[in-house]
């Protein structure tokens, strides 16, 4: 099974050294005058770099990506104003566009980290995700201890919150952590990679957190999935997840609130249902650019909620554009994966997409009043810090990782290969 990489121009000796009559001749600096069929030193500039990105990088999926960025962009615009008035007291009063030029500042930073990490190579994009997972790991720990809390739960410190930042990291880790069984098939790769999500996910839930950890559980399952593991296995790895969301009801007084919750109606419920009558509030084509009323009664219209915002004032067929586009990406990035040959881009791209398009169809799901509300945001869309920067880092890992020389051939790598010996 072959590794193609990008083509490197392979370095020449700088000078020419000839023996002229016993002795030697000067060193030769200039390449213009290099004989003898040798080939001048080829120098990268950063133009020649960006030129080879641009060949290799899936522009497709860029596309797809800096579209769902425009659309969020125009939708924490819409929002901006209901949780602006919301959140103005007496002694301050936020503007309309308060979040939407706080926004602006996050999505920069944010398409700073995308670009540069989408210009990594695959193994320097891999060791730095794996270093990104074990120092928010680090931080994780260190959350409980040092970590501020808002709203009755501790997920921050210094400014940022750990669990996002670990979402590439720890897909890039797992699958990383899966993809030994090519070099070694007795090596307990799925056991190894139960250890690092039972420590995320404790973690997590003493923060508490129970979104994120299922969120977590879902592409740990995905990609052990996808490794290979024998569909007896399978079953009894669903059954055993129904298993902890029952003991996750029965003693997990997080997992218990938001359930009752969902089932019997409360103050969350009730934001479920706010949200789903401002979704449909807009009809096929909305209400209009800041015509949004229903809006203005939403907590968290420019986060938790915007897809209700983008229904109540673009409408229905915006909504279902926005579908349309996390679709696209999934699919394109499977498509993107058919030929591929290396099991670890295979893993890290299938992680970090199905980790993206997760916490989408959850947050789409609790705006349509069919999941426990989460307090997810909606990838690519909804306003954040710490959020917007980790999901945009992300699609950067993916690109890096799906990055290919389209002029060089490629071996098919079948997942069948791994269950033959």
């Amino acid at each position: 099974m072959a590794k193609v990489s990008g083509a490197k121009a392979a370095p020449a000796d700088s000078g020419v050294a000839a023996g002229v009559s016993g002795g030697t001749a000067p060193v030769v600096r200039d390449p213009s005058v290099l004989g003898g069929g040798q080939a001048p030193r080829i120098r990268r500039t950063r133009r020649s770099e960006l030129m080879i990105w641009w060949r290799e990088i899936d522009r497709v999926l860029l596309g797809l990506v800096m579209a769902l960025v425009v659309v969020g962009t125009v939708a924490v615009a819409a929002a901006s104003p209901a949780s602006a008035h919301r959140l103005s007291t007496h002694q301050k009063a936020l503007g309309d566009l308060h979040f939407f030029w706080l926004h602006l500042r996050w999505l920069a930073v944010g398409l700073v980290a995308m670009f540069g990490a989408s210009m990594l190579p695959k193994e320097t994009a891999r060791r730095a995700a794996i270093l990104l997972a074990a120092v928010m790991i680090v931080g994780l720990m260190l959350v409980p201890v040092l970590g501020s809390e808002v709203k009755g739960a501790k997920r921050w410190i210094l400014g940022i919150q750990p669990s996002e930042f670990l979402k590439p990291g720890f897909a890039i880790a797992v699958a990383w952590i899966l993809s030994w069984k090519v070099r070694d098939a007795q090596m307990p790769v799925i056991r190894l990679s139960m250890g690092l999500i039972g420590l995320v996910s404790a973690l997590l839930m003493a923060q508490p957190d129970f979104g994120s950890t299922v969120l977590f559980c879902g592409v740990w399952f995905v990609l052990v999935l996808l490794s290979g593991l024998p569909l007896s296995r399978v079953a009894w790895a669903m059954v055993g997840g129904i298993g902890i969301v029952v003991a996750a009801y029965l003693f997990y007084p997080n997992a218990t609130h938001r359930i009752d919750n969902f089932i019997s109606g409360g103050a969350e419920f009730d934001q479920v249902d706010l949200a789903m009558r401002t979704l449909v509030a807009g009809g096929w084509t909305g209400a209009g650019l800041w015509l949004g009323v229903r809006k203005n009664a939403l907590p968290e219209a420019h986060t938790d909620y915007i897809f209700s915002v983008i229904g109540e004032e673009f409408g229905l067929l915006a909504c279902g554009l926005v579908v349309i586009l996390y679709c696209a990406i999934v699919l394109r990035v499977l498509l993107r994966l058919v030929d591929e040959e290396d099991l670890f881009t295979i893993l890290a791209a299938t992680g970090l997409v199905a980790q993206l398009a997760g916490q989408a169809f959850i947050n789409i799901l609790v705006n349509l009043q069919l999941f426990p509300s989460k307090g997810m945001t909606l990838p690519l869309i909804s306003y954040g810090g710490s959020s917007t920067i980790a999901l945009l880092l992300s699609v950067g890992f993916l690109l890096a990782i799906t990055r290919r020389n389209p002029y060089l051939t490629r071996e098919t790598f079948h997942l069948g290969e791994l269950t033959r010996k």
